[in-house]
């Protein structure tokens, strides 16, 4: 059974799949169709990613992909721990520029469902961290696009700054909310 939990942004969701645990370790049931339904949630996953970060500090995002392939994600850590960092640029939202941060962690076992809509990403808080995501769509890159992680229009508090972050060059080079051409609306 998985716990769905709100956030003042609508459609942004964290799932604490609850853990059975004994002597060999624990069981626990990461996705539920059904859950997600209850929960308002209802578009197929079509695919699953695995990426692994080397290094603490690693950021990779703020990214979306534009319509028509936007992609809704399901974001879990399987070893380490991240700021997992939702940011609403849907243009005519209440909520445009804000965003959600939330640790998720192999520990805590905790999920966060971005919705279309939202640019994503994240920044490793230990070495060596795994996380599995699935999505809605396949990837585009062809309707890629992304946010500056680090515009300080966001507030994103993110624990290691940019002068002891690693990021590659292109997550360097996205436009700042102000620049930004959303191709999202509420």
């Amino acid at each position: 059974m998985l716990k769905v939990e709100t956030h003042p942004i609508d459609g942004v969701l964290t799932l604490a799949p609850q853990r059975f645990g004994d002597e060999r370790g624990f069981f626990s049931q990461t996705y539920s169709l059904r859950d997600l339904a209850e929960a308002g949630f209802e578009r197929p996953f079509v695919q699953d990613n695995h990426s692994m970060s080397a290094v603490r500090g690693t950021v990779r995002g703020l990214h979306f992909q534009a319509p028509p392939r936007a992609q809704d994600k399901l974001l879990r850590v399987t070893q380490g721990a991240i700021l997992d960092v939702a940011v609403d640029i849907r243009v005519g939202s209440p909520t445009y520029g804000q965003h959600v941060a939330v640790e998720l962690s192999a520990e805590n076992g905790l999920q966060l469902l971005i919705p279309r809509g939202f640019a994503h990403g994240f920044q490793t808080l230990s070495d060596r961290v795994e996380v599995l995501y699935k999505v809605t769509d396949d990837y585009a890159p062809d309707t890629e696009g992304g946010l500056l992680w680090n515009d300080p229009a966001l507030g994103i508090p993110w624990p290691i700054d940019a002068a002891h972050a690693t990021a590659n060059a292109r997550d360097q080079n996205w436009p700042t909310l102000a620049e930004l051409k959303s191709p999202f609306s509420l």
